[in-house]
């Protein structure tokens, strides 16, 4: 018979030394923050971002930007030569349109002259002053209205016409064959003034 001993369970093993866990390496400072060429997005959609931008902002600021609320022309010229000046006495008949919401309010005008080779600028001439150069110039009063007067106040949407008197130190053939003449009227209560050209 075999032998009969009771079987004794073997100790347990101890278990097998295991290193001591790694800590896990620093990652690399330079890759973390990483650099412009990895972090931002690529240079052509930044540029069409800028360029986008850009556009936008030009079109608001045309849009934006101070005009006059009035419109108008320039309807006759008339000149005449002052005698033993070298000047001219000039009538300028100007039509003006209120095209804003609120009252335009004319504070003062004036007129240049560009003879190509010199420019001249002057005041218009009082309105009382103007019948009395009427008198001395009849050529002046042929297509002239009633003066336009500093402080005359136009309504929104309405019109009207006027004469100024200006002078410039020119001969007369230098004025007719002026390059341009401007009339400007300066508003009361707006930032931008009326030009009219002929």
């Amino acid at each position: 018979m075999p032998d009969e001993t009771p079987s004794v369970p073997a100790p347990p093993r101890p278990p097998a030394p295991t290193a001591p866990p790694q800590p896990h390496p620093l990652p690399h400072m330079g890759e973390e923050f990483g650099t412009a060429s990895r972090n931002l997005p690529p240079v052509k959609i930044v540029a069409i971002g800028v360029a986008a931008i850009v556009v936008v902002a030009l079109i608001v600021a045309f849009v934006q930007r101070p005009h006059s609320a009035a419109t108008g022309t320039i309807e006759d010229v008339a000149s005449v030569e002052i005698p033993n000046q070298n000047a001219v006495m000039v009538a300028i008949t100007v039509s003006i349109h209120n095209g804003g919401t609120k009252p335009f309010w004319i504070h003062n005008m004036d007129a240049e002259l560009d003879t190509g080779s010199a420019q001249f600028k002057d005041d218009a001439a009082a309105a009382v002053d103007v019948g009395r150069y009427f008198q001395a110039f009849p050529a002046l009063q042929q297509h002239a209205f009633a003066p336009l007067k500093s402080d005359a106040m136009l309504d929104p949407g309405a019109e009207t016409k006027g004469t100024i008197i200006v002078s410039f130190p020119v001969a007369p053939d230098a004025f007719a064959n002026r390059k341009s003449l401007k009339v400007t009227i300066h508003p009361y209560d707006q930032p931008v003034p009326l030009v009219l050209t002929k």
